[in-house]
Parts: structure tokens; sequence; C-alpha cells
């Protein structure tokens, strides 16, 4: 199969990539380069990509491929909050704008990187791909959005898919630290200390990034009627976890580490714990990664790759990273680069 992956220089297509092309399919990247130079340890082999802002894409770049698979977005919940129009017309008008252009090319498969933050406030009871839709960010109002929109595009010729992929964790290549695990192993490695910040007490799903790579890989090949224009949720029971208790599986990790919950910015609203049987029946999806194994691998790459403070706190954060862009003129305010090639310097 043709597959097009856009974000494929971002946290998870670099990790996506080398699984479908170990699975047999033809595949080529989409990407602005935003994230391209985020590298931690050796540089990956990228794929031929085509390097186009999403909001720029046009019908013929699609042309020729059976499927698309859109990984790209500002996926950040403190950029969301600070550029909440920016948000919406990367995440949302684009990702709408993409899926119509994909549709007119002639591509049938269209999977969608949704989020399980959509359920926001969900309780104490396991939530399913049927439960109310309770986004408290732009961020995850977003992804409703496009799930609701893009839904109407499908018919007998499109069929989309929307993985709602709970919080990843574990390495890749192209790091973020700016995500719950990959955060807190980080501290425990440089400081000694796991910090958390909230009370501790609100669930978290999680899920590592190869489990969604693996996930993206069978929804792509996995009969239209068993996933046309469906949700489901990509992780596994086992790692729904209080922050607290994702906290001290950090400590049982990374040696000498201590913990240290401070609550000194309250209590978090979004908490929920997610039910994920839907994608082990729909397509026998089998989650292989438990946070321990995911803890541990982050500690033994952080330390392999020489991990410093500086690139924990600021190249490897989003927020940071973009906001350096375009201090520094490379990006403008919308966050495009302000001329072709110009992330090359």
């Amino acid at each position: 199969m043709r597959v097009l992956v856009t974000g494929h220089q971002g946290y998870l297509g670099t990790v996506m990539v080398p699984v479908l092309r170990t699975a047999g399919h033809d595949v080529v990247g989409l990407d602005s380069g935003l994230f391209a130079d985020c590298i931690l340890g050796s540089a990956p082999a990228d794929p031929l990509g085509i390097e186009v802002d999403i909001r720029d894409v046009s019908e013929s770049q699609l042309s020729g491929f059976d499927a698309v698979i859109h990984l790209a977005a500002l996926s950040n919940d403190p950029l969301g909050a600070l550029a909440p129009r920016i948000t919406y017309d990367i995440n949302h008008h684009a990702s709408v704008r993409l899926a119509r252009l994909a549709k007119h090319a002639g591509v049938r498969r269209f999977l969608y990187a949704s989020t399980c933050s959509v359920y926001g406030a969900g309780g104490e009871d396991l939530v399913t791909e049927s439960a109310p839709l309770r986004p408290l960010t732009p961020y995850a109002e977003s992804k409703v959005r496009v799930e609701d929109d893009v839904a109407t595009f499908a018919d007998s010729d499109f069929s989309p898919v929307f993985l709602r992929n709970a919080t990843a964790f574990g390495f890749s290549p192209r790091l973020r630290a700016d995500i719950v695990l990959n955060n807190l192993v980080g501290h425990a490695v440089l400081t000694g200390e796991v910090r958390v910040l909230s009370d501790g007490t609100p669930w978290r799903p999680l899920v590592h990034a190869r489990d969604i790579a693996s996930a993206f890989a069978r929804a792509l090949v996995a009969p239209v009627d068993a996933v046309h224009c469906s949700a489901f949720n990509v992780g596994t029971e086992a790692n729904n976890l209080t922050v607290a208790q994702i906290a001290a599986a950090v400590v049982d990790v990374v040696p000498g580490s201590r913990l240290l919950i401070t609550g000194e910015s309250g209590s978090d609203l979004r908490s929920y714990r997610v039910d994920f049987s839907a994608i082990r029946r729909a397509l026998g999806f089998e989650a292989a990664w438990s946070i321990p194994d995911g803890a541990a691998e982050l500690c033994r790459e952080y330390l392999a790759a020489g991990l410093t403070e500086a690139d924990f706190t600021r190249r490897f954060v989003r927020l940071a990273h973009l906001e350096k862009l375009r201090t520094s003129g490379l990006v403008d305010q919308s966050l495009r680069f302000q001329t072709v090639g110009a992330r090359h310097g």
C-alpha cells in the first residue's frame, strides 16, 4: 500500500514510519519540519518527504496514495492555551481540508490521530468510545471537531478511522519531554527528583509510541467494514494509572531517585480512565509496553545519549522550541517558516 504520513518528522511519526515500512508499505512523509531537528542520539532514516505546511497542502500532492495517516498537529495543551487560534487553524481547519482534498484525490483510507483527552473529566468509570466527549482544552476541542467534520465525508469510496490515542510515552529519536512519563523520567535522571506539581490524583491512560504505531498499522489493512468511520481508543487498561502511581513507577526504575508531590498547581480537572476493548475486538490489538518497561527504556536512552538539562527543558519541549523558532525569526507568528528551506539555515 502507498501511504502518506503527515508529521513524519515528529515524535510519533519518527517511530511509526519504520513500523509501516517493515510491514511492506511504500511510505512517503509530509512535514513542514518544525520539529525535524529535535533529535536525541542518532538521526533517524526518514523516508522521501514533501516539505510543506499542512495548511498549504495541494490536492496534487495527495494524488496516487492509497491511504493518508494524519499525525501532524500542534500536540500540546499549554501551546493550545497560549495560541488557540493557531491551534484551531492547524489542528482543526487544516485537518478537515486535508481530508477533503484526500477524498477528491482518490485516497480511500484516512487514519486520523485523535486523543483520549476528548473525554476530559471522565470520572472514575472506564470510558468507552460512546462516552460523552468533554474536551477541556483547545487541543482536545480541535480533535473533537475534526472527528465530527471528517465523518461527514465518509462513503463507499472514502473510509476515515479515528484513533484516540492515550497519552504517549517512550523513546523516539525525535524526543518529546513535555509528556508525563517522558518528563518524569527526565527529571529523575537529571535531578534525582520525580516532581509532581499537581496533587497526583488525576487518572491518565498511557500508551507507548510503538504500540500506537502498531495500532495504526493494523487499522491500515483491516477490512473496511471493521473500521469504517469508527473511533477506537488506543492503549491498555493496565496503563490507566494516577499521576502519583506513574511517578512511583519512575522512582522504582531510576536508581537513587525520590518522589516529591508538591501539589502547588492544585487539582487537575483532566482525569479519565479508558476502556480499550473495542480495538481488541475489531483489530486484535494488544498493547505490549507497560509503564515500568517504558520508564526503563527512557532512562537507558537518556543516559546513553547524554541528555542535558538545557535540551530537556528547551529543545524537547514543544512550547519552548516553537518560541525559539519565532524569536529567531525562522517562523512567523502563525508558525509558518518565513522562506522555503528556512529551517535548513
